[in-house]
Formats: structure tokens, C-alpha cells, sequence
């Protein structure tokens, strides 16, 4: 027992070190790159002068938007990325831990939503990496709704602060990482404005939402959103809902009450299947949602772009009586 602890120790140790090793050199080229900037400004013009980014992020949401901001600038790895699994019970390994020891910036969504990611980022303190912890800078907490990706306002802060994580790393491509970050946000601003359209055609239409991933988007479009926080609560964290939540749930389906029916595709249940099978057989809409990008290859303004149509489509076809 006591040699296999000692090879544990050695593997983590050398774990760190490569990560202190891997940042260390890319700080060290940083920093040759910003004496060369200051020497030949032309030269700079066509060649990028500064190393590219190692960056990590836990989860591909946010991945797709620090590469987006990133560019050319940034190598950007995201690790939870498959639409088909439960981001929840996610089992991280070796790989994710060399990566993420190597990161000179790492993005995780806090609130208890990746903690094998803290743990690793904790465990290798890796010298001078910078770490965006999306709930830090929101002010939340474990035990809050954790899927900040799905409210608009939550994502400007958190690409805004990715912008300023950039340019303290790599301060020399400052006007690079500015111009993707108007990129960015013209094109942020499409599925914006079908948040607003939304709040204006459908503001206070009861909606439903097999999960607690839903209600930051639910505020933002303006929808009512009247299935049991409970019964949302309990599903997001892996347990059965109160049995009064679900009867509530049921009866809220069955008496027309709810013009659509938001379900989350990665958290699949036998209950969240019945109440997904009751609704179809009231004829009420069904908008299906993902916790990471489906496909996962596509910008995150793509993925969030087209699920909001599919949720106008669905509360159209409900007003029209279809």
C-alpha cells in the first residue's frame, strides 16, 4: 500500500511540474515576445510575435466562446463535450488533469457543476494561471442553478471577463483580442434580439421545464414558468422529486394550463420520460434542450439560436391552436 501511494505522489508530482513547466515557457515567450514587439512593430504586423494560448475549459459552452474570442491567438480545449451524456455524472481522468495543469487559463462553471475541474486546478497549482470561475465572478453558489450559459445577461458578464483574462495573459495582442470581442458580441447580438422578440410575442405564457436548466432563459424571455421548482430542483441534481411535486406536475399538464413543454435531452429519467409522454398525449409542445452544445461543433450563438426557435415555433403553433 505504501508503494502505491508513493507512485500516486510521483505521477501528481510530476503532474505540476510539467504544468509549472508548460506555463513557465509560455510566460518565457510572453515575455520574448513583448521585447521583440518593442524592437520591430513592423515585423509584428505580419507575424503574431506572442505564443498561442493554452487554454481549457470544462465544459464546451464556454469553450466555444473563449475560442471565439481567442482566435488565432488561443489553443482551447474543451473537455465535457459529448450532447448525449449527462454533464452531472461526468468521471474526469489523467488526460483532463495534464491539461488542465498545462492551462495558462482554465474556465469552469463553479457551483458545484465541475467540481472534479476545481479539484484538479487545486491539486496541480499551476505557477501564474489564470482561472475563471463563471459562478466567482456571478456571485453565486453551490446550491444555486448552475447553468449560467442559459441566461443572456450571465453570458455577457462571463465573455466580457474572458476578455480581460486574455489581454492580462497576452497583453502584446491586446487590439487582436478586442476586435473578436466585437465579433463576438455582433454576433452574441442575433440571439439576443430572438430573446427579445420572444418576451415581446409571448411574455407571460405558462411554460413547463422538466429541469432547473430552463429558468434563466424563462426570465429572460418573459415566460411564465409554472412546473415545480421542486420537481426541476431535484431532477438537475440527480434525485427523485418530492412525490407532491410530481402530482402537481401531472396536473398542470393535464388541465391545459401549459403551452409548452421544455426537456432537457441529457437528463434523462423514467418520470422525466412519463412527463414528456403526457404531454405529447395532450398535445402540447415539446422543445428538447442540451446542457452542452448540440452539435457539438457548432458556436454556442448557433446552438442557443436554435433552440430559441424551435421554443418561438412551438408557443407559435400553441397560439394558433395547432
Amino acid at each position: 500500500m505504501e508503494k502505491k501511494t508513493m507512485v500516486i505522489a510521483t505521477v501528481l508530482l510530476l503532474i505540476v511540474l510539467a504544468g509549472a513547466a508548460i506555463t513557465g515557457l509560455y510566460l518565457s515567450n510572453q515575455n520574448s515576445s513583448a521585447q521583440t514587439s518593442q524592437t520591430s512593430q513592423a515585423s509584428q504586423g505580419d507575424t503574431a510575435q506572442s505564443a498561442v494560448i493554452p487554454v481549457v475549459a470544462a465544459e464546451n459552452f464556454w469553450g466555444s466562446l473563449i475560442s471565439q474570442l481567442g482566435g488565432s491567438r488561443a489553443q482551447v480545449l474543451s473537455i465535457v463535450t459529448d450532447p448525449n451524456a449527462d454533464p452531472h455524472e461526468y468521471e474526469s481522468n489523467s488526460q483532463d488533469a495534464q491539461a488542465i495543469a498545462g492551462a495558462a487559463l482554465v474556465i469552469v462553471n463553479g457551483a458545484g457543476y465541475d467540481d472534479w475541474a476545481t479539484k484538479m486546478i487545486a491539486a496541480s497549482n499551476t505557477p501564474h494561471q489564470v482561472v475563471l470561475n463563471v459562478a466567482n465572478l456571478l456571485g453565486k453558489k453551490e446550491g444555486d442553478n448552475p447553468h449560467f450559459w442559459y441566461s443572456p445577461y450571465y453570458v455577457n458578464d462571463t465573455v466580457k471577463a474572458m476578455y480581460s483574462d486574455l489581454v492580462s495573459i497576452d497583453p502584446a495582442d491586446a487590439a487582436y483580442f478586442t476586435q473578436q470581442y466585437a465579433n463576438l458580441n455582433a454576433s452574441l447580438g442575433i440571439y439576443n434580439a430572438r430573446i427579445h422578440e420572444i418576451r415581446q410575442q409571448f411574455a407571460g405564457a405558462k411554460v413547463a421545464s422538466t429541469e432547473s436548466i430552463f429558468v434563466y432563459l424563462a426570465n429572460a424571455t418573459g415566460l411564465d414558468l409554472v412546473s415545480p421548482p421542486a420537481f426541476m430542483d431535484a431532477v438537475a441534481e440527480g434525485n427523485d422529486p418530492p412525490a407532491q411535486s410530481v402530482v402537481q406536475f401531472q396536473q398542470l399538464l393535464q388541465n391545459g394550463t401549459v403551452s409548452v413543454l421544455v426537456y432537457n435531452a441529457q437528463t434523462v429519467t423514467p418520470l422525466t420520460q412519463s412527463i414528456k409522454a403526457l404531454a405529447a398525449s395532450k398535445g402540447i409542445p415539446i422543445v428538447a434542450v442540451t446542457e452542452t452544445i448540440q452539435p457539438p461543433d457548432v458556436p454556442f450563438q448557433v446552438w442557443m439560436n436554435a433552440e430559441l426557435i424551435a421554443l418561438q415555433n412551438a408557443l407559435n403553433a400553441q397560439a394558433l391552436g395547432q
